[in-house]
């Protein structure tokens, strides 16, 4: 594909499968868990850990019974707060590849071996579920989100020099390279932190950036953000891509937009992948 990234020599010549780690970071999700569980691939992920933000029903109830890797917080530290140890904990367990899957059951599992298939093969080190590679109106999706959606979008993709349909989704596969440059625990512990990550990524240069088609599902028992918290959100997005136009331009360097590690060369390339 035109401006992808080479391959990893290191990804595509190992013999041996990538350890894949599902993460989920939870809150009050005893409703959908159970079904999003039985979407998952299991012949191909070795581990799945959930988090539990404190939540106030049998979430970790249903969680253990299905034989999960349980971490639970003392405290709510929040969508991006629950991220970070989910993160944490699948790099501990020696993932290769992390799948971040929101437990709500809007997001098809059954599409994670397209979604990491681009990372296995070193083309991608971060891999998006676009809901808008189809139609999400279709799908249930509230007139208003889908307006916000395509307006953020539109604006992410003029910042960061891409071209994706999607930033901002519950189904996202991150390779290990990828996390341990990003300084990931410096972002916002609320659900800007997604896209502070995308942010990050960009900035650092030569990861590359892909997307799968994913169906779009909205029904009563899963969670959805209100009006009034995604305008917040859609604020803090916005402030995200300003902060990271002043970084590029060095008028106002973000030690959040500087990698941990050495500093990789070349820029983000974003590929498409179809179902």
């Amino acid at each position: 594909m035109p401006g992808q990234l080479p391959p990893d020599p290191a990804t595509v010549t190992r013999s041996d499968p990538p350890t894949v780690v599902v993460v989920m970071p939870a809150y009050n999700a005893s409703r959908t868990l159970e079904r999003t569980y039985a979407d998952i691939p299991h012949d191909i992920v070795d581990r799945i850990i959930l988090v539990d933000d404190v939540s106030r029903d049998d979430t970790v109830d249903v969680a253990r019974r299905l034989g999960l890797d349980v971490s639970i917080h003392s405290q709510n530290l929040g969508y991006g707060g629950n991220q970070k140890t989910c993160y944490d904990a699948a790099l501990v367990l020696g993932a290769d590849i992390v799948v971040m899957l929101h437990p709500d059951y809007q997001y098809d599992a059954t599409r994670i071996p397209a979604l990491i298939q681009p990372i296995v093969e070193g083309r991608a080190d971060l891999m998006l579920g676009s809901r808008f590679l189809g139609d999400p109106l279709a799908g249930g999706m509230p007139r208003w989100k889908y307006v916000s959606n395509r307006f953020l979008t539109g604006v992410e993709n003029l910042a960061f020099g891409l071209r994706l349909s999607e930033y901002h989704t519950g189904l996202r596969a991150y390779s290990r390279r990828l996390l341990e440059t990003i300084p990931y625990r410096l972002n916002s512990n609320d659900f800007v932190f997604d896209q502070e990550l995308i942010a990050q990524v960009v900035a650092a240069g030569g990861f590359g950036i892909g997307e799968v088609a994913v169906p779009t599902r909205y029904f009563e028992e899963a969670s959805s953000v209100g009006f009034r918290r995604s305008v917040v959100y859609g604020l803090a997005t916005l402030r995200v891509v300003l902060r990271f136009l002043l970084h590029r331009a060095r008028v106002r360097p973000s030690r959040k937009l500087t990698p941990r590690g050495l500093r990789r060369t070349g820029s983000a390339a974003a590929t498409r992948e179809k179902p």
